[in-house]
C-alpha cells in the first residue's frame, strides 16, 4: 500500500486501478453517473437506517465515487483531488464568514442567513450578475 494518509493511498490505488483494470479505465464521468446516483441514495439509506457501520460502509462507496472522478479529471489534465479538496476548504471559509471570518452568528438561522449570502454572491460571481452582489 503506498505510503501517506489513508486518502492519498487510497487515490494512489485508484490511478493503479485506472491503469490495470480494463473496467475502471473505460470509465468516464458520464459512464459513472448511474452509480454516483446509487451511492448517494445508499448513503441516505444507511442514515435513515441509523446504523453507523452501514454508513461508513456507504460513504467508503461514496467516496470511491468522488476519487474516481478526481483520477479521471487528472489524467485528462482538468483538475486533481488536491485541487478539489483545496475547493472546498475555500468553499467552506468563504461560506463560514462567523468561524473564518468577521461576521457573527448567533444561532442555526443567522448561520444558514450568512451561508445562503455567501452562496448568492458565488453564484452572481461566477454568472457576472452584478445587481446580485449588492
Amino acid at each position: 500500500m503506498p505510503e501517506g494518509s489513508p486518502l492519498e493511498a487510497f487515490a494512489e490505488q485508484m490511478r493503479l486501478l485506472r491503469r490495470e483494470c480494463a473496467w475502471k479505465r473505460e470509465q468516464t464521468h458520464t459512464s459513472l453517473i448511474p452509480f454516483v446516483r446509487e451511492e448517494a441514495e445508499e448513503v441516505v439509506e444507511a442514515i435513515e437506517s441509523g446504523d453507523p457501520a452501514a454508513l461508513c460502509d456507504e460513504l467508503g462507496d461514496l467516496l470511491l465515487q468522488v476519487v474516481i472522478h478526481a483520477v479521471i479529471a487528472e489524467e485528462a489534465g482538468d483538475f486533481t483531488l488536491d485541487d478539489v479538496a483545496r475547493g472546498v476548504i475555500a468553499k467552506m471559509e468563504r461560506r463560514n464568514p462567523h468561524v473564518f471570518g468577521d461576521a457573527v452568528a448567533h444561532d442555526a438561522a443567522e448561520v444558514l442567513t450568512l451561508w445562503n449570502a455567501a452562496k448568492a454572491a458565488e453564484k452572481a460571481e461566477a454568472t457576472g450578475d452584478r445587481s446580485a452582489r449588492g
